[in-house]
């Protein structure tokens, strides 16, 4: 009996033909999670990253329903609390800096704040364990100008009381990172949306990327944001809370948010002290299954957080162990999208192909 042997060439074809019968399938499945968010509705875009090479970059449905603009890789959207891991890097960049300390008291920087809050450290509002009262709370229910980060620090100073001791239990707290915010200014001497640019955007290549304030740079490329309203979809791209910046005011792409993903795996912004804290899961949360570091979740060896605004949600999904990451951001109330991020990352960590 003779044996046949293909030749290399054919070997090395036949193995391509494999592989990219397994990148088309896989891809159907992330098309198929994906579907709901197709076609003439308000869409998203989506990135994953594998040892720092995009293996999915693409956009659906529109951005811009009312003018008929579709969305791109390069569409910005409103990060809403995807926002508060680069607060919490604006942070550590000035305690490297020797401009604060993450143990210092919270009235140092701001001693307006009333005796409550005498115990509250940054590092307490870094992890949501202040005890701080939601701003949200306190806002007159019919408010519709727009707060501002400084308007949060004016409605905590009439709250002489906390939730709970610092340090003692967890409440998520858009309050805590409102004031990060306005402590970041004040230890830097810069506006908070020009130090992010100086300091983390320009740095970094995110071009495009900023914390948007009305009268300021307009948002080049930018998807409005809407919700399922009676069956029909309407334009609810801001409230009275989405100009607070600290907790949820920064805007970006994914082509953006992949530079970002690059830097948290060197010194290239944070060293490797400030991105062990960021990532430290110290702290308990509201979820046995989830612990808090500084502005990431982590739950097991994947750090995450999500972002929810009137008209959108977003959430990034990160694997540093095995090199892989999954960005969605969407410009609609519906549906959340961290199962589907969740779903697509498990299609790529079970490949074997190393593609």
């Amino acid at each position: 009996m003779r044996t046949a042997f293909a030749s290399p060439a054919l070997l090395m074809l036949a193995l391509l033909m494999l592989a990219g019968c397994a990148t088309g399938g896989r891809m159907q499945r992330v098309d198929a999670l994906m579907q709901r968010y197709d076609g003439h509705v308000p869409g998203a875009s989506l990135l994953v990253v594998r040892n720092g090479a995009p293996l999915v970059r693409r956009s659906y449905g529109m951005a811009n329903l009312e003018d008929g603009i579709a969305a791109t890789p390069a569409t910005n959207y409103r990060l809403a609390s995807v926002t508060k891991q680069f607060t919490a890097a604006s942070i550590l960049l000035l305690a490297e800096d020797g401009r604060l300390k993450l143990d210092d008291r919270l009235r140092t920087w701001l001693p307006s704040l009333p005796r409550a809050t005498n115990a509250i450290t940054i590092r307490h509002l870094l992890t949501h364990t202040s005890g701080l009262i939601d701003y949200e709370d306190v806002m007159a229910p019919d408010a519709t100008q727009q707060v501002l980060d400084a308007d949060v620090l004016r409605l905590l100073e009439t709250q002489d009381r906390l939730y709970f001791a610092p340090g003692t239990s967890w409440r998520y707290s858009n309050s805590g990172y409102a004031l990060l915010s306005l402590i970041v200014e004040r230890a830097s001497g810069q506006r908070f949306p020009d130090f992010l640019r100086a300091r983390i955007f320009q740095p970094l290549g995110m071009d495009h990327t900023l914390a948007y304030v009305r009268g300021g740079p307009d948002i080049a490329r930018r998807a409005f944001g809407y919700s399922e309203i009676d069956g029909r979809w309407s334009r609810t791209d801001q409230s009275s809370t989405s100009a607070v910046l600290g907790d949820g005011g920064i805007y970006s792409s994914i082509d953006d948010l992949a530079k970002w993903d690059a830097a948290l795996y060197d010194d290239r912004l944070l060293s490797d002290d400030s991105r062990r804290l960021a990532f430290a899961p110290d702290t308990a949360s509201d979820d046995p299954d989830v612990r808090y570091g500084f502005g990431w979740r982590v739950t097991g060896e994947t750090l995450w957080h999500s972002g929810e605004t009137i008209g959108g949600r977003n959430v990034i999904v990160r694997c540093p162990r095995r090199q892989l990451t999954v960005v969605l951001l969407s410009n609609r109330n519906d549906p959340e999208p961290y199962a589907t991020a969740k779903a697509i990352a498990a299609l790529f960590l079970d490949d074997t192909t190393g593609r």
